[in-house]
């Protein structure tokens, strides 16, 4: 095992809304804290997820990988965002008590990526890495979501596949949004562009 690093760990992370389950790699001494979490009824080892974790922890950081109170109960949906958010707010809050003065990037796919950019600046994060982030119900893009796009108050990359029948952000609500040709919603194939979409942003942080 290399200098600095650890073995995958496994938390229980209590909050108002149940237990959370928490996997953690990377190192013992990390130069930065990435926290990502799931799409609505996804779970931790959605490709794209793990292919920020790869980059990541490749460049000294650690990420821990959420699974949020509702599915841990079995549920499909998240229910209520602001229960939902609360819920994280708890669970990164434990998150930075253990890894502390440490710059905190969030993340996730999908519906994790929502709330990844509505937390963002009461958990004062210094980036959200937003994957497959759904701009709008499909077919219905009169209901644009790009306020929490616009609200994240932070550096925010994001990530979707030019065939996302959830839409596409416009280039001008984020730092960086990168096109994946030919991917849906999953962003299933496109492990080693994410990583190198991702390598520069977090190259920031790694130094």
């Amino acid at each position: 095992m290399e200098p600095g690093r650890t073995r995958l760990r496994q938390l229980a992370i209590p909050t108002a809304a149940g237990e959370a389950q928490v996997w953690i790699d990377g190192r013992t001494n990390p130069r930065f804290l990435v926290v990502l979490t799931h799409g609505a009824a996804g779970g931790v080892d959605a490709p794209d997820l793990l292919a920020v974790r790869r980059k990541a922890v490749e460049l000294g950081g650690s990420v821990a990988r959420v699974l949020q109170p509702y599915r841990v109960a079995g549920g499909r949906a998240p229910g209520s965002a602001v229960r939902q958010d609360a819920a994280w707010l708890e669970i990164v809050a434990d998150l930075r008590r253990r890894f502390k003065k440490v710059p905190l990037i969030l993340g996730g796919r999908s519906n994790g990526a929502r709330v990844a950019c509505r937390t963002a600046p009461a958990l004062g994060a210094v980036g959200v890495i937003a994957l497959a982030f759904p701009l709008h119900p499909p077919g219905q893009p009169e209901k644009s979501r790009v306020e929490e796009l616009r609200g994240a108050g932070t550096d925010l990359v994001v990530l979707n596949g030019d065939r996302d029948p959830f839409g596409v952000p416009d280039p001008a609500d984020a730092a960086l949004v990168h096109v994946l040709a030919g991917e849906t919603h999953a962003l299933k194939k496109s492990a080693a562009v994410i990583g190198e979409v991702v390598e520069p942003w977090l190259l920031r942080w790694s130094e």
